[in-house]
């Protein structure tokens, strides 16, 4: 869970103002990584003072926190380690994770997040999961995301990048079992 927390101020506006500003927040961090966005495209965007902006988040990354946790909500699916490792669980995960990311509107935020924004925050992956994985599932979580990013960077490779995935969850799979 992120540091910052949106302001009672933004969770209580009217529905339509908030998904303006929603609207406004998914444009500016789809078109430009964090580093390089601006408030002051997003307050144009919406109509609103720059002091209101403020009201509503703690800072620029506050705002990048709520509509990244958003689109995660929308396209990423609750992953359950299993006591037995199953590879086509991960692999299918993956594809799921593609398919929903392709056809959401958040599409380009989540692309913007894993290539330029990812490494500006810390913490990727729980503690708490990282702890409770065993070697085949933290192996099989890694590649997974790697895959993810790579399909993300190279989309004309997708068949030979999830081949790849499938392949190498497989022999994860014969190693301990």
């Amino acid at each position: 869970m992120n540091q910052n927390m949106v302001k009672a101020t933004f969770i209580n506006l009217p529905q339509d103002k908030k998904q303006k500003i929603e609207s406004a927040l998914l444009k500016e961090f789809s078109q430009y990584p964090l580093a390089k966005a601006q408030v002051a495209r997003i307050v144009k965007a919406t109509g609103i003072a720059r002091g209101a902006f403020y009201k509503y988040f703690t800072d620029l990354n506050d705002a990048y926190h709520y509509i990244y946790d958003l689109a995660l909500k929308t396209v990423h699916s609750p992953v359950k380690i299993l006591p037995q490792f199953q590879a086509q669980q991960y692999y299918d995960n993956v594809t799921h994770f593609l398919e929903e990311t392709k056809e959401s509107t958040y599409a380009g935020l989540i692309k913007m997040h894993i290539l330029y924004n990812e490494n500006t925050f810390d913490h990727h992956f729980p503690a708490k999961i990282l702890s409770a994985l065993d070697p085949q599932n933290w192996s099989a979580m890694v590649l997974s995301h790697a895959a993810i990013r790579m399909v993300l960077e190279n989309p004309e490779q997708k068949a030979a990048i999830m081949k790849r995935l499938k392949a190498s969850l497989e022999l994860l799979n014969r190693g301990k079992n």
